[in-house]
């Protein structure tokens, strides 16, 4: 496919000030939306997530083990989407969940930099789905994009879904801090799903700036004119700074407001989160839980 030329066939991106507008709407709205029902909507959209250099099988066992027995104490909260680690911990995980339904994401491609060889991306993508991993989430090669590289960016990213595989959920990180401006977050967001992504992701968590509310309007609205050229439906998924319910409750809103209702489900919205979950837990609680 030639990406380049695909991408000037889409809507003029929007501007700053657009943008601007956007949130400030749904920061209005989201005062309606931070509310239980909402809050345990967006639990049961959490990649639940522990991406630590101090992680080890034991770690990784015991706060998988926690998660399949959440719905014992809650069995009021629908339970998360997913529980997200590193590919090698990946069978880790599928033999803690047994058969608990517990999805797995395993970060892939040279994670969380994607700069190393694209062989290695390839072969990380495609052992992790060999070790049970039901979702891959891979980073854009950032540089390429900065750069203009677009049609290098696209096929890459292309590559890694052929290694991922059509059965499995693919989701690509566009590093929104490290792009810094809509144009940028836009052109990022079409082309990863041209070139096949199921979800476009905010962030890493690993650099300074992760999710904001201006990037994920941006996204959605880069969703919204990729579904009306195309019918496809792409989800939505913000990580990296998602810590409180009202924080989840913005980010359901921005989703609502420019994709609607038809988004607000874990096939399509996803929050990547590890202290947000206990504060989500208490905000519908409407005490403090620490559960995690």
């Amino acid at each position: 496919m030639e990406y380049t030329s695909k991408l000037n066939e889409y809507a003029a991106v929007p501007s700053s000030p657009e943008i601007k507008k956007i949130v400030s709407d749904a920061e209005a709205g989201a005062k309606a939306n931070c509310n239980a029902d909402v809050y345990k909507l967006c639990y049961s959209c959490i990649d639940l997530t522990s991406l630590n250099t101090t992680d080890n099988d034991r770690q990784i066992r015991e706060f998988t083990e926690k998660t399949v027995a959440f719905n014992e104490r809650f069995p009021d909260i629908p339970n998360v989407a997913s529980i997200c680690v590193y590919p090698n911990f990946v069978e880790t995980v599928g033999l803690a969940a047994g058969d608990s339904g517990i999805r797995i994401t395993s970060v892939a491609g040279g994670f969380p930099s994607s700069q190393t060889f694209l062989e290695v991306k390839m072969l990380e993508t495609a052992m992790a789905v060999e070790s049970g991993a039901d979702e891959i989430d891979i980073v854009i090669n950032v540089g390429h994009m900065l750069e203009g590289e677009y049609e290098e960016l696209a096929n890459e990213v292309e590559i890694l879904r052929r290694e991922a595989g059509e059965d499995t959920v693919f989701k690509v990180i566009i590093e929104s801090g490290a792009l810094q401006t809509p144009e940028l977050i836009y052109r990022a967001s079409v082309l990863s799903m041209l070139a096949g992504a199921d979800f476009v992701k905010t962030s890493t968590g690993k650099i300074p700036v992760a999710a904001t509310p201006e990037a994920a309007a941006t996204m959605c609205t880069a969703i919204r004119d990729y579904h009306a050229s195309t019918g496809r439906k792409v989800g939505f998924k913000a990580a990296g700074g998602v810590r409180t319910p009202e924080d989840a409750a913005l980010y359901y809103t921005i989703v609502e407001n420019i994709l609607g209702s038809d988004w607000l489900t874990p096939a399509l919205f996803r929050i990547g989160a590890s202290s947000a979950a206990n504060n989500i837990i208490s905000g519908i609680a409407g005490e403090e839980i620490k559960y995690y």
